[in-house]
C-alpha cells in the first residue's frame, strides 16, 4: 500500500510552474514551425521561374484565383520530412505533460476528499499516459 502525505498548496504551486513551462514550450514550438516554414519558402527550388508553379485541375469558386501548387525544392522537402518524423515525438511529449498535470490534479483532489482509490487510479493513469481515463475523471467525484 502506498502512503501519501500531500500538501495541496505545494502541488498547486508546482502545477503553476509546470503550466508556465508548458506555455513557454508551446511558444517555442510555434516559433519553430514558423521559422521552418519560412526557411522552406526561402530555400527556393531547382525549377526555373514559371515552371515553379503547377496549375491544378478542378473547379474554382467564382472570384477565386485558379488552383496551383508551388514546386518544392530539396531543402523544403527535407525540412518537411524532418518535422514529419518529429511530430510523433512532440505529440507524445505534449500528451505526457497533459497526463502529468491532469493526474496530479485528480489525484490531489481525490486525496483531499479521502478517496485514496481514485487518487491511486489517477496516479496510475498518469503514469500510463491514459488521457482518456484522466479526462473521464475530471469533475466526477
Amino acid at each position: 500500500m502506498v502512503a501519501w502525505d500531500i500538501r495541496p498548496q505545494g502541488v498547486q504551486g508546482q502545477l503553476k510552474v509546470v503550466g508556465t513551462h508548458a506555455g513557454d514550450l508551446e511558444k517555442a514550438l510555434t516559433a519553430l514551425m514558423k521559422t521552418v516554414s519560412e526557411a522552406a519558402q526561402a530555400a527556393g527550388t531547382a525549377v526555373p521561374g514559371p515552371q515553379a508553379v503547377t496549375p491544378l485541375q478542378g473547379p474554382v469558386a467564382p472570384g477565386q484565383a485558379p488552383l496551383s501548387r508551388a514546386a518544392m525544392g530539396p531543402v523544403a522537402a527535407a525540412l518537411g520530412e524532418y518535422l514529419g518524423e518529429r511530430k510523433k515525438d512532440l505529440e507524445a511529449a505534449a500528451e505526457r505533460i497533459e497526463a502529468c498535470v491532469l493526474g496530479a490534479v485528480e489525484a490531489t483532489d481525490a486525496y483531499c476528499e479521502g478517496d485514496l482509490e481514485t487518487a491511486r487510479n489517477a496516479q496510475n493513469a498518469a503514469k500510463a499516459v491514459r488521457l482518456d481515463v484522466l479526462r473521464g475523471m475530471q469533475g466526477h467525484r
